[in-house]
């Protein structure tokens, strides 16, 4: 069984050098960020057990943390690549019972070129 220290957070980078879930983390309130950090932490030790609350599947290889922070409620697309790496794809703050369509496609869109990147199928 892996340790914590065998996992790594990654941020998904865009080709023009932007990291748009570590800008989403950072726009938000101390208070949200702190809940962030706590609950990527979570997720860094629970890697692959991680299940709800904390995290959920979605579609194919893209999973959701799953964060609340006051009234609001906010989620993380991710998935897990290889050498053990949790690459964190896109943020939001969910407004709807459901999560939108295009918050997954764009998760799939991300994962896709990270793994086209890497090289790996």
């Amino acid at each position: 069984m892996p340790t914590q220290t065998d996992w790594a957070i990654v941020f998904f980078i865009e080709d023009n050098g932007t990291s748009p879930v570590e800008e989403f983390i950072l726009s938000q309130d101390e208070r949200t960020q702190a809940r962030f950090r706590w609950s990527l932490e979570q997720l860094r030790a629970r890697n692959v057990m991680a299940r709800e609350p904390l995290a959920k599947h979605i579609e194919g290889k893209v999973y959701e943390l799953r964060v609340e922070s006051q009234t609001n409620i906010f989620r993380v697309m991710y998935f897990f690549a290889t050498d053990k790496q949790i690459v964190l794809l896109n943020g939001f703050q969910k407004k709807t019972q459901k999560t939108p369509n295009r918050e997954i496609a764009m998760a799939l869109k991300r994962m896709n070129r990270f793994i086209q990147r890497r090289g790996e199928s």
